[in-house]
C-alpha cells in the first residue's frame, strides 16, 4: 500500500512528513534488526530504551519509511520519516490500515479485569466454534486463528502483531475474535485501531501495582478500555464487584450488567456445586456445567450475557456451555495414586488464590485435609507477597510456601517477604520449601485418601524464570508424576 494512501486509511494527524511520500509500505516492525526496504520501522519510546535511538540501525538495514513522534538521524533523501504526535496511538491505526481494518469485519470482543480473563475469553472462543462460527482468540494461555494454535508470549500482544494476526483471521473465515485485555496493553495503547463490538468486565483486585504504582491508576486503566467502546458495542460488567459501575461512567456503549446477588440483565444462581461441578441457574434457566465454584459461576455469567448480546439464543448457547471444559491450568483436577484429590490453577493474586480455596472448602467434607502449595513470582508486585500467604494460611490445613518464576530475585527473599504475612499459629501449619518440585511432592506425600491438595500460581506454564532463564517446569505434569 503507499504511504500516502496507508496515512489517509489510518486517519492519523500527521505532524510533518520527511522525505518522499509516494513509496510502497509492505510491513511493519518495531524491531531495527527486522527493518528493510518497504518494512516501516516505528520508533516508540519505551521503559527500558527509546526506538528513536535506533532510526540510523534500521536505515543501515535498508529501512526507507520511518514513523516517529521527532526528528531522527537519518538521509532524507534516502529514507522517508512520518511525525506524529504519538506513535504509541498512531501504531494501531496504522497497522490496523495496512492490514485491511479487520477488526471491522469481525466481532471482536475484550474481555479485561484481574481474575476470570482467561477462562473467558477462552470459553467464548470454544461456544463460537462448537456453535459453527469460526472465531480467533488472544490469551494468556495460547492464540488461535480458527484451529490453528500459536503459544502466546504476553496476554495482550503489541499492536502490529493484533492487527496482522486479526487479518489472518479475517483471511481464515473468522466471524469473531475474543480477547484478553490487560492493564498494561490500554495504557501503552496496544489496542489502538480496534474497533470492539464488546467488552466484559470480571472484578477488580490487587495486581499490577510494579506497574501502575497506586489502585486507583490500574482501576482507570481498566476503565480506559470501556471509555473507548462506540455506541455500537455492548458493555457487560460485573455489579457485585463495586468497580463494575465504575468500569461504565463514561461508555458511549450500551451497558449490561451480570450478577449473582442482586437483579441484573443477566443474573445466576449456583443450586448445587461439586467437585465434578454445578448446576446452574441462569435468568430461570437451568444448566449442568463441568465447572466447579463460584468464581466460575461469574465467568459462565459473563460468557452467557456476552454470547446473547452477540446475538444468540439463550437456550443454544446454555446448551453448548454444558458440554464445555474448564481451561488448561484453570481449576484442573486430578486424582493420586494414594486416592488424594489434586488442583492445578493459575491463581497468582490475593483474591484469586481466595476466590479457589474459599470454593474447596464450599465443597470438602469436614475430614478431609486441604494442603496448598504457593509462591510469588520475582520482579513482580511485592505487596501482594504477604497477603498471598496470609489468604493460603486462612483456608488451608496445611501450607507449602515455594518458589514461583524468582526471575532476578533470590527466591528465600520472595519467601521470607511471604512469611511476614503470617502470624505464630499459621507458621506452625506452614513449611517453606524453596524447590518446587519437592514442595509438590511434599504436598502428594502429605495427601492421603480423601484429601485435596491445591498447586496454585503457575497453571498452564510449562516454565519456570530463574535468573533470566526460562527452564522447563510444569506443575500439571508434577501433579501427574503423584
Amino acid at each position: 500500500m503507499k504511504l500516502k494512501e496507508l496515512i489517509e486509511s489510518a486517519g492519523v494527524d500527521v505532524k510533518e512528513i520527511r522525505g518522499a511520500y509516494d513509496i510502497e509500505v509492505g510491513e511493519m516492525t518495531l524491531d531495527s534488526r527486522q527493518a528493510g526496504k518497504g518494512v516501516m520501522f516505528v520508533c516508540q519510546a519505551g521503559t527500558k530504551s527509546d526506538g528513536h535511538e535506533y532510526a540510523s540501525a534500521a536505515a543501515a538495514k535498508g529501512c526507507d519509511i520511518i514513523l516517529a513522534e521527532r526528528r531522527v538521524d537519518v538521509d532524507d533523501t534516502k529514507v522517508t520519516t512520518v511525525i506524529v504526535s504519538d506513535t504509541h496511538v498512531a501504531l494501531g491505526r496504522v497497522a490496523s490500515a495496512l492490514y485491511g481494518h479487520p477488526s471491522r469485519k469481525m466481532k471482536v470482543v475484550g474481555v479485561t479485569g484481574t481474575n476470570g480473563k482467561t477462562t473467558t475469553a477462552t470459553l467464548l472462543y470454544k461456544l463460537m466454534m462448537a456453535l459453527g462460527h469460526k472465531a480467533g482468540l488472544f490469551s494468556t494461555v495460547a492464540n488461535y486463528v480458527g484451529e490453528e494454535r500459536q503459544e502466546a508470549k504476553q496476554t495482550t500482544p503489541d499492536a502490529i502483531t493484533i492487527q496482522r494476526e486479526m487479518g489472518r483471521m479475517v483471511a481464515a473465515g473468522c466471524k469473531y475474535c475474543f480477547m484478553e485485555v490487560s492493564s498494561h496493553s490500554v495504557v501503552q495503547e496496544r489496542i489502538s485501531g480496534i474497533e470492539f463490538a464488546g467488552g466484559v468486565f470480571s472484578n477488580l483486585t490487587h495486581d499490577h501495582l510494579d506497574f501502575h504504582k497506586t489502585f486507583a491508576a490500574y482501576r482507570e486503566a481498566k476503565k480506559g478500555f470501556f471509555d473507548r467502546l462506540g455506541k455500537g458495542a455492548f458493555a457487560l460488567v460485573n455489579i457485585d464487584d463495586k468497580n463494575g459501575e465504575v468500569m461504565i461512567q463514561n461508555t458511549a456503549a450500551k451497558k449490561c450488567r451480570y450478577s449473582m446477588l442482586t437483579a441484573a440483565d443477566y443474573k445466576g444462581k449456583v443450586v448445587e456445586d461439586t467437585m465434578e461441578g454445578m448446576l446452574i441457574d441462569i435468568n430461570g434457566r437451568e444448566a449442568q456445567m463441568q465447572f466447579v465454584g463460584r468464581f466460575n459461576a461469574y465467568n459462565l455469567l459473563a460468557i452467557y450475557g456476552a454470547a446473547v448480546e452477540l446475538g444468540f439464543s439463550p437456550e443454544e448457547v446454555l446448551r453448548v456451555l454444558s458440554g464445555l471444559r474448564p481451561v488448561d491450568g484453570r481449576f484442573e483436577t486430578h486424582k493420586t495414586s494414594k486416592g488424594a484429590t489434586a488442583i492445578v490453577d493459575y491463581a497468582h493474586t490475593p483474591d484469586a488464590l481466595l476466590n479457589v480455596i474459599s470454593t474447596i472448602n464450599e465443597i470438602r467434607k469436614g475430614s478431609q485435609k486441604l494442603i496448598v502449595v504457593c509462591g510469588c513470582g520475582g520482579d513482580r508486585d511485592r505487596t501482594k507477597r504477604p497477603e498471598m500467604a496470609r489468604e493460603a494460611a486462612k483456608g488451608a490445613d496445611t501450607v507449602i510456601l515455594t518458589s514461583d518464576n524468582p526471575r532476578s530475585e533470590e527466591p528465600e527473599a520472595i519467601l521470607d517477604e511471604m512469611k511476614q504475612g503470617l502470624d505464630e499459629e499459621q507458621m506452625r501449619r506452614t513449611l517453606v520449601i524453596a524447590d518446587r518440585r519437592e514442595a509438590i511432592k511434599t504436598a502428594g506425600t502429605l495427601a492421603g485418601a480423601g484429601d485435596i491438595m491445591l498447586v496454585a500460581g503457575k497453571g498452564h506454564e510449562d516454565y519456570q524464570e530463574i535468573k533470566g532463564v526460562k527452564h522447563h517446569f510444569s506443575d500439571r505434569e508434577e501433579v501427574e508424576k503423584l
